[in-house]
């Protein structure tokens, strides 16, 4: 009888002792920049960039070649800054005739514990979008911080 009380607190102690595994199911936890693009003559048209690369300053393309009306582009977490080169490759394969955007966003980046699982996350508050080139026009009016990544916080019109 007391080899089995003994055994029942060892096996009582022993899983007890076991630690829940925790998975994160946020994913990603740190939102993306989600752009999307308009048309400029009916505003509420989206349109398909076509041919379309973006290049981060100083790093590598994140998107070459592709066809989208809407795109999720990552911001710098450890800057107040991140600028991408938007470029719309022409049709005949000719550098000179690409159509080539700047797109500077500032922010301020603060981080969010969201649990013991996901650990941390950043948020990105005081957006400000400035942009040069083939972009008539930009609208941020839902943007002021980014959040979540589930709706587009940038309009792109052109």
């Amino acid at each position: 009888m007391k080899k089995y009380i003994l055994l029942l607190c060892s096996c009582f102690i022993g899983f007890s002792a076991c630690e829940k595994d925790d998975f994160c199911i946020q994913n990603p936890v740190t939102p993306n920049l989600v752009l999307r693009f308009y048309d400029k003559k009916d505003t509420s048209k989206k349109k398909k960039v076509t041919r379309f690369s973006i290049i981060a300053q100083g790093k590598d393309s994140l998107f070459v070649n592709q066809e989208a009306d809407s795109i999720n582009i990552p911001l710098n977490s450890l800057a107040t800054q991140t600028v991408y080169t938007l470029k719309m490759n022409a049709t005949d394969n000719l550098a000179i005739n690409n159509k080539i955007a700047t797109l500077t966003i500032n922010y301020k980046p603060e981080q969010a514990y969201v649990s013991r699982s996901c650990g941390y996350k950043v948020i990105f508050n005081d957006v400000n979008l400035k942009h040069t080139g083939w972009i008539d026009n930009i609208s941020t009016s839902e943007i002021t911080t980014i959040d979540n990544q589930t709706k587009a916080h940038v309009q792109v019109y052109y």
